[in-house]
């Protein structure tokens, strides 16, 4: 039984969107007298199979001694923004929804997730920043929006 369970956790961290980001900055929002401060992290993601799409995600990044020592579960609370920084278009064969960052936000179990939906009546690629849990998943999501290059 734990032999199969420690098997699925690998297969889903292989199959998981590569991790491209940059911490851009970081404000500390709440005092800890041990260990580091509650902040809230700004971080860049490169859309890996759509260049020129930038998105900027704001996460709360717990400290304290169980965040300093990464046991500590993230609250689920984030923003996005998405922006063109140069022509933006679909590549060929880009599926109509796909997860393309993921991020651990606990020692187990818990990820803060960026799927991209590729709205083609209007034209935009829409992203949409989540929580997921194995048992159970958050309501809590941000949604942003890139047009795409006119195709002329």
């Amino acid at each position: 039984m734990i032999r199969r369970l420690c098997a699925t956790l690998a297969v889903l961290l292989l199959a998981s969107p590569v991790l491209a980001q940059t911490r851009v900055g970081e404000v500390s929002t709440t005092f800890r007298l041990v260990g580091p401060n509650d902040k809230v992290v700004v971080e860049r993601y490169d859309d890996p199979r759509v260049a020129n799409v930038s998105c900027y995600v704001s996460r709360a990044d717990t400290g304290g001694l169980s965040g300093w020592v990464g046991l500590a579960e993230d609250p689920s609370r984030f923003s996005i923004a998405c922006r063109a920084t140069g022509p933006v278009s679909a590549p060929a064969g880009l599926p109509q929804t796909e997860s393309v960052f993921r991020q651990s936000s606990s020692a187990l179990f818990k990820a803060l997730t960026v799927t991209r939906i590729h709205d083609r009546d209007k034209n935009v690629l829409v992203y949409l920043v989540t929580s997921t849990k194995i048992v159970d998943g958050s309501p809590f999501n941000s949604v942003t929006a890139v047009p795409l290059a006119e195709n002329r």
